[in-house]
């Protein structure tokens, strides 16, 4: 069980029961978020020290729930697709979230001692205690992943002793309906305990919010394929168990990278996989996800990939990613953002060409004079200049997608659709990716998925002309140019900056070698953070 401070007569909440905390409510500003969620956790901490009755604390948890999820719903929006690792600003709110979670945690708890040391007026609603207990311990892990970052060893350890405090009772098989869980489908705490563990585990496959929820909705749906247990074993076609130890920090492992204690659980994946599969089979025979009790968010075709994709992520034998079992393996070099990406390609940093007309009349000045054209940018050595390549191990390195992790912590931060480029130490074999996921490691490091553009990059710059007509300025930025792939029939493509497409647009592609291409823009074909990748053709 975990331990509590004992309760305080110096406490002063501003309510001590459900009429004085409901009045409280009705007066509390939400206008200012931050002001909302700081005032909510210290009242709920004076309110965990102050002595009262089970029944009395728990109406008045009960009551707080609603104006607590919808402060913290709207706090968590202001941390989703931030670059990390997170500016001091954002941690601080991130800390709040887990520091609220904690509270209403620490309030069930209170009840859930009480309970235990006999308190008559909540002995009925001891598995009620349990699940709320399970549920804040699980919004605390879900409030780090939404900001990208991995769960820290508190959450996790708390998570599981809640969970081995119950093991052995009938608690953690009873169903509880809770309003702000699945609109109050009837779970247990084995149930919920475990689906934790499974979301946390797809975590890094890149699933939308809708498709979390329904992969979660499924899971509530299928209790009879969730269970743990000491001992297991797998035949060679099975579907391979995967372990949780009760006190350790961290969620499900691989066999593989288990440690033997007898805290070790381990989760039977038969069933599960035989679950996934069936329904899988079922759809593609024509069955409606409504008929299959799938749920009505998601059409056919997305439930068949998310199933494959969740089968794969649970029932087949793999490794643990690097993110949760850093391990060494392969380095691979990672530049962030256009200018560093240009500067690596064409070895040597972006020089702004404010006129075209006068470079070209510098550059044969500099032929007549000195038999060449000067490079002063080549004064400089990139790593002078700041455009050093950071080293990533590769836990998988694939045509279309890498998954890397950084060797080293640093403060260079990276966000979510930000364009990056890839290659080996002592190689020109470049590619060009968008970072598809990001998230900050229990050990302060970045672990990224990167999801690679068509082509190999060359460095080029955009230089385009003023036109009375239009509203872009005479100015030039780097980029890179995306060969064809005639064999894939994927025409050659542009990475330019954020705001430098428009339909139709001239402009100049000069190499490094300065030599010159005249295009008009075309479509856009995809954009991120920081570039857009658009079609073009030539003039």
């Amino acid at each position: 069980m975990l331990s509590l401070e004992p309760t305080d007569d110096l406490a002063r909440p501003a309510f001590r029961d459900v009429e004085s905390c409901s009045q409280w409510l009705g007066q509390l500003q939400l206008t200012n978020l931050n002001l909302a969620q700081n005032t909510l956790s210290n009242q709920i901490g004076e309110l965990n020290r102050l002595a009262l009755s089970g029944k009395v604390r728990l109406q008045i948890l009960e009551t707080l729930r609603e104006t607590v999820a919808l402060v913290q719903h709207d706090c968590a929006k202001k941390l989703g697709g931030k670059a990390l690792p997170l500016a001091d600003e954002e941690l601080a709110l991130l800390f709040a979230l887990a520091n609220l979670w904690q509270a209403m945690l620490h309030g069930y708890l209170r009840c859930v001692q009480m309970a235990a040391a006999g308190d008559a007026s909540i002995a009925k609603k001891q598995a009620l205690l349990q699940q709320r207990c399970l549920f804040y311990a699980r919004c605390r892990l879900e409030a780090f992943g939404t900001a990208g970052y991995a769960p820290d060893a508190r959450s996790w350890q708390q998570l599981h002793a809640l969970y081995a405090a119950i093991e052995s009772s009938p608690l953690r098989q009873e169903n509880v309906r809770d309003p702000y869980f699945h609109d109050a489908f009837p779970a247990s705490c084995q149930t919920l305990y475990v689906a934790t563990l499974l979301l946390h585990r797809a975590r890094l496959l890149g699933l939308t919010r809708s498709e979390l929820q329904s992969a979660e909705s499924w899971l509530l749906h299928w209790p009879e394929t969730l269970s743990l247990v000491a001992q297991c074993s797998a035949s060679r076609n099975d579907a391979p168990p995967l372990a949780v130890d009760l006190r350790g920090a961290q969620g499900l492992r691989s066999l593989a990278h288990a440690q033997r204690s007898d805290s070790l659980r381990f989760l039977p994946l038969v069933p599960l996989s035989k679950q996934i599969r069936v329904k899988a089979i079922l759809l593609k025979q024509g069955q409606t996800p409504r008929q299959l009790d799938l749920g009505d968010a998601l059409a056919a075709k997305d439930c068949i990939a998310l199933l494959e994709t969740l089968h794969a992520c649970w029932c087949e034998a793999s490794t643990d990613t690097l993110a949760d079992v850093p391990r060494p393996t392969q380095p691979v070099h990672l530049c962030a953002g256009l200018e560093k990406s240009y500067g690596q390609i064409a070895q040597k940093p972006f020089k702004p060409v404010k006129d075209v007309t006068k470079a070209v009349r510098d550059a044969q000045l500099q032929i007549a004079t000195f038999g060449r054209v000067l490079d002063e940018t080549g004064r400089h050595k990139l790593q002078e200049l700041g455009f050093v390549p950071e080293e990533w191990q590769v836990e998988s390195n694939g045509l279309i997608e890498a998954r890397l992790l950084r060797l080293h912590a640093s403060d260079e931060r990276l966000a979510p659709r930000q364009i990056v480029i890839v290659f080996a130490p002592e190689s020109d074999g470049y590619k060009a990716g968008m970072v598809r996921q990001i998230e900050v490691t229990q050990g302060g490091l970045l672990y990224l998925v990167v999801h690679y553009l068509p082509g190999q990059p060359q460095a080029v710059i955009a230089q385009a002309a003023a036109t009375g007509g239009e509203q872009w300025q005479s100015s030039s930025a780097p980029a890179l140019l995306l060969p064809a792939l005639e064999n894939l029939r994927i025409p050659a493509s542009l990475v330019l900056p954020r705001g430098w497409f428009a339909p139709g647009r001239v402009m100049e592609l000069i190499t490094p070698a300065r030599s010159k291409r005249k295009i008009a823009l075309g479509i856009s074909v995809e954009s991120g953070s920081d570039y857009e990748r658009v079609s073009f053709s030539l003039l």
